[in-house]
């Protein structure tokens, strides 16, 4: 069958770990990942030949495998006047005849040398090309001689949906209007910033701000840029303008000449 409804009435049982670990690797990638939950597999060795490995989740190739707890498994002794790195691996296997599929952390000893220890070898191949093993490396612990050193994380925590919205929210606020009240005695036009804006912008003035003046009707005359608009004065709430008559050069007190406007902050 080349389409299949998932998430519908079948009829009969017909959802499978492959169509769940496909829906999930869809939605947060196809890797490895630890998820932000419980103690986000964090470990710390328990004595020289073990490790611990706190509560948490995991996502190995769209395959969700959660520890309650914190689980354990042996680290080998090191040899004195050689180097070792061992890799902590939560490993994932799948029986090949009964279809089981089980998850298990897994300590993979590392090749003694008295030059620089490289990693061991783990199974890289995708759960979703069908392999039957899979590791998803969390930890390498450096081994000097008899001595344990500190180990080295290796696995990316996945952040949440809502600090990946956070992020994605706008940077820029963005808000424009024009003038409506005529020019008062004293020579002022009045404009105002909405009040609506996100608590990173209010109580700021703009970071820019830009205005033209409008071709206006006044007194049955149409005024056409015979006037200019000079920004007196400006603060987070709003400000003022003054009008100019660019015939005569004289500040003009009276009349309806309004200028259109628009803010921007950024966060």
């Amino acid at each position: 069958m080349t389409v299949e409804l998932i998430t519908g009435f079948a009829g009969t049982p017909h959802i499978g770990s492959d169509d769940i670990g496909a829906f999930q690797a869809g939605i947060v990638g196809p890797g490895d990942y630890a998820l932000a939950t419980g103690n986000q597999l964090r470990a710390t060795m328990s004595n020289a030949n073990t490790i611990a490995v706190q509560s948490g989740d995991a996502v190995l190739n769209g395959r969700h495998v959660h520890l309650t707890g914190t689980t354990t498994a042996t680290v080998q002794s090191g040899t004195q006047g050689q180097k070792r790195n061992d890799l902590v691996v939560l490993r994932y296997t799948k029986n090949t005849t009964t279809g089981v599929e089980t998850c298990s952390i897994v300590v993979l000893k590392g090749t003694p040398t008295t030059g620089t220890p490289a990693d061991p070898a783990h199974n890289t191949g995708s759960i979703l090309d069908g392999v039957a093993t899979h590791d998803m490396p969390l930890y390498r612990i450096p081994i000097n001689g008899i001595t344990v050193g500190t180990l080295v994380p290796l696995f990316n925590v996945l952040k949440p949906m809502t600090d990946v919205w956070d992020s994605l929210t706008p940077s820029t606020y963005i808000a424009c209007g024009r003038t409506n009240e005529g020019v008062s005695a004293l020579g002022a036009v009045s404009f105002k910033f909405p009040t609506g804006r996100p608590s990173w912008a209010a109580g700021r003035k703009p970071d820019s701000f830009v205005f033209s003046d409008n071709e206006q009707a006044n007194n049955n005359e149409i005024v056409q840029k015979r006037y200019m608009s000079r920004l007196w004065s400006l603060d987070a709430n709003g400000g003022q303008f003054r009008i100019l008559r660019s015939d005569t050069w004289s500040w003009i007190n009276a009349g309806n000449y309004p200028v259109s406007w628009i803010a921007t902050w950024n966060k």
